[in-house]
């Protein structure tokens, strides 16, 4: 399971959303013979897009130009997990699965904030799209042998979902952001500004497909193995390897040399990074480097606003 907060550094989610909207739409205006796939949020009911926009755009109170408006969400099961859901709940049903996996995910999402008044995907503003292809783009390893045009559709089954995340909450009066890391001067500041883990997030979105489905996962599959042999030390590479070889009986992936190999190449191990391209990255580059607590700095601007004012009297 892939799940990703998108975060490059050139933003345009910080004006109005209308734009990733109709991109997210493409499937609809392509897919002439089929019903047009709407937009869902929860069990609010079915929207269409010019609902999405305009009640993600209105949600922006005290939210200055340059702040982020809003966040892009993107949650890609593999193939297996994709295969698995069909052959327990055929094509349709899996589609309706997966939608029901991620109001659940938002859920998950709600909670990492660790914040009051933020306990669950009801308290946010938030709309999800299902989308059943994926698209080459210019950073694919096909279209730069020149074996895939840029813009042609990827064989296989590409079922995701695209999540648009409104950074204010459902009532417009708590900023919510997933590049909020700060953990405040104590446990009292930081569950009063609100936190997010983003790793936890990603790694929830595993625990919960399994929970929900019953889905067995192989060692080789899980995020924690993915994100060992890429970010890992040596020794935890090691260990890692180690406990892998003790589950499937082979001795030889524990050989250093292996290691290195893997690591010099640049490797990534089974299909955990397979869906990292968004699809979207051509179009839109949606930034949350610079979103930091800004409640927390308004703060700490007013107090020096006001000590200033004390020190000129």
């Amino acid at each position: 399971m892939f799940i990703n907060i998108s975060d490059k550094k050139e933003a345009q989610n910080k004006g109005s959303s209308a734009a990733l909207v109709h991109y997210l739409e493409k499937e609809n205006r392509t897919a002439t013979k089929q019903k047009p796939e709407k937009w869902f949020s929860g069990n609010k009911g079915l929207f269409d897009p010019h609902q999405v926009y305009r009640m993600i755009d209105c949600n922006i109170a005290k939210l200055g130009k340059n702040d982020a408006k809003f966040f892009l969400i993107n949650i890609s099961p593999s193939k297996k997990e994709i295969a698995f859901l069909q052959q327990r709940f055929g094509r349709d049903g899996a589609q309706l699965q997966l939608k029901n996996f991620a109001t659940r995910v938002m859920d998950e999402y709600a909670k990492n904030f660790k914040r009051e008044g933020i306990s669950g995907q009801k308290d946010l503003l938030w709309f999800a799209k299902l989308e059943r292809h994926r698209y080459y783009s210019h950073n694919d390893a096909e279209v730069k042998r020149g074996e895939r045009q840029r813009g042609e559709r990827k064989q296989g089954e590409q079922m995701h979902i695209q999540v648009i995340v409104s950074r204010k909450d459902i009532t417009n009066r708590i900023k919510v952001s997933p590049q909020n890391t700060s953990r405040g001067k104590n446990q009292e500041h930081s569950k009063k500004m609100g936190q997010f883990d983003r790793l936890a997030f990603k790694q929830s979105g595993e625990r919960l497909f399994d929970e929900m489905f019953g889905f067995e996962r192989l060692p080789e599959d899980s995020m924690a193995y993915a994100n060992t042999l890429k970010n890992g030390t040596l020794s935890e590479r090691e260990e890692m390897l180690s406990q892998f070889a003790v589950s499937t009986g082979n001795a030889s992936a524990v050989e250093p040399s292996g290691i290195a190999n893997e690591v010099s190449l640049g490797q990534e191990p089974a299909e955990h990074f397979e869906h990292a391209e968004l699809g979207l990255i051509d179009y839109f580059s949606i930034d949350i480097s610079d979103d930091i607590d800004d409640e927390a700095i308004l703060g700490r601007n007013r107090h020096r606003k006001k000590k200033a004012r004390t020190n000129t009297r």
